[in-house]
């Protein structure tokens, strides 16, 4: 599928309006995981188990979407929609997030077994905003770089804003947080052949033919290692998904080589761009970053107060 254009009413440009803020700051923790391809490969496919977990969010799925029949698209379609969250001009994202509630509102129905369900069920837009938090954090924190409780905490905090315009009454504050809401879904949770057939077309080669499908498959395995154990096992995801040694070095490896290896033509550079930084911002030092943030900060007073 080639990228698209536009995306619910907004043009897919990261670089305007030139000065508009995104809903999360360039200094945020959260831009630093969301820079990272392995990491969000990664975290969106243990998000995606996570949430088909539990009946009523995979019938939603697979009975309102075209999940089924094109889910690479429809992941590519998600994955615009959480970096416009990150990225884009703060109008943008709270278009673009209207336009994915809107849908969801429509989203209605009963599981096989009967039991009635809505995409906007509160229990159901807290579990699924958890889960995507929960996969690309401990993605990164696993794989890229690990990440203090402090560090996890501010990542959490810091996507309280885009998860609140999803409707989400408790966004996630912790991996406590996060435990307990798992503990709670636990009993509901059950392995399904949706789990198995979603994980053999991740590894399939399909998802980014550029990939060896090698890779993509220790990218899979990733992806469950990552699973609370107590939810593994209630998805039956056996020793079959193991990340062997050779594997998680495999994903480290590339994880490493894409955390410092600017993608100058993504979103986190076309937001750099729209905000006075240069495309390479993410990728600086820690310390870099901030002083250009400043930098940028002080021409922005200095302009105000000129005019």
């Amino acid at each position: 599928m080639s990228d698209p254009k536009s995306y619910l009413g907004w043009k897919v440009d990261y670089t305007s309006p030139p000065g508009e803020a995104a809903l999360v700051p360039p200094e945020s923790i959260t831009w630093q995981v969301f820079k990272n391809p392995v990491a969000l490969a990664i975290g969106g496919i243990c998000a995606v188990l996570l949430e088909f977990a539990d009946a009523r969010i995979r019938s939603g799925v697979w009975d309102h979407s075209v999940f089924k029949t094109d889910p690479i698209g429809r992941s590519k379609r998600t994955g615009i929609a959480a970096m416009v969250g990150t990225y884009g001009p703060a109008s943008a994202a709270r278009r673009v997030i209207q336009g994915v509630t809107n849908m969801h509102s429509r989203v209605s129905g009963e599981t096989p077994s009967g039991e009635a369900y809505r995409a906007l069920d509160p229990e159901l837009l807290d579990w699924v905003s958890a889960t995507a938090a929960y996969g690309f954090l401990m993605a990164y924190h696993r794989f890229v770089r690990t990440l203090t409780e402090e560090e996890m905490n501010r990542f959490f905090a810091e996507g309280e804003a885009v998860a609140r315009l999803y409707g989400v009454e408790h966004p996630l504050r912790s991996i406590q947080h996060f435990n307990s809401m798992t503990a709670h879904l636990l009993p509901r949770f059950e392995p399904h052949p949706i789990n198995t057939e979603f994980l053999g077309i991740m590894k399939s080669g399909r998802a980014a033919p550029g990939v060896p499908k090698g890779l993509q498959s220790a990218l899979v395995h990733a992806a469950v290692d990552i699973l609370p154990r107590p939810v593994r096992e209630r998805l039956a995801l056996g020793t079959d998904y193991d990340l062997s040694p050779l594997g998680r070095l495999t994903v480290k490896s590339m994880a490493a080589i894409a955390e410092r290896t600017p993608d100058l033509n993504g979103p986190a550079a076309q937001a750099s761009q729209r905000l006075g930084l240069p495309r390479s911002f993410p990728w600086k030092p820690p310390a870099e970053r901030q002083r250009l943030i400043e930098t940028v900060r002080i021409a922005s007073q200095a302009k105000e107060a000129a005019v």
